[in-house]
């Protein structure tokens, strides 16, 4: 009898949108374990602190018994490995993010051989949806709940409306 298998996926998750869940939840289905890796993103500007992004993902993940939320720093591999990962899952939406996955899995694959890549397409209805474009749009005043869990959706506009010092 094989063992669970633990894959992680990995993101900034600033905010974690519909097309993310859609990847987890159906992550859940398939592995044992779901580690949602959430970045510390040092290389980047985010509308939402460490922490913050991950009190959102964990609020919005509460159903998933087998998903666990955790932060990391550094390489995903070593995350990963640290963490007795077989898998990474992780999202493409078109050819653009296959050729992106494509080149990380070959470098993942040469610095942790044990952990193979996993690529899953988002449900056709969140195929369009990004972290980026649901920033871009709120900070607009535009409206974003079609693209978000209702728990995200008041962070964003709480984030969003609130005056800059």
């Amino acid at each position: 009898m094989s063992k669970p298998v633990i894959a992680v996926y990995p993101g900034t998750f600033d905010p974690i949108t519909l097309g993310h869940q859609d990847i987890i939840r159906r992550g859940a289905d398939l592995f044992g374990t779901v580690i949602v890796a959430v970045a510390a993103a040092h290389h980047k500007k985010t509308m939402f602190s460490l922490e913050e992004r991950l009190e959102t993902v964990r609020e919005v993940l509460k159903p998933y018994a087998n998903v666990r939320v955790e932060p990391f720093t550094g390489l995903v591999v070593e995350f990963a490995k640290s963490q007795g990962a077989q898998a990474m899952l992780r999202g493409v939406r078109s050819v653009t993010d296959f050729d992106f996955e494509n080149q990380l899995a070959g470098m993942n694959r040469a610095l942790a051989p044990g952990v193979e890549s996993v690529f899953l397409t988002p449900d056709a209805r969140y195929q369009h949806i990004s972290s980026t474009l649901v920033r871009e749009i709120a900070t607009l005043q535009g409206e974003v709940a079609q693209f978000v869990a209702p728990a995200v959706h008041a962070r964003l506009l709480q984030k969003v409306q609130t005056p800059k010092a």
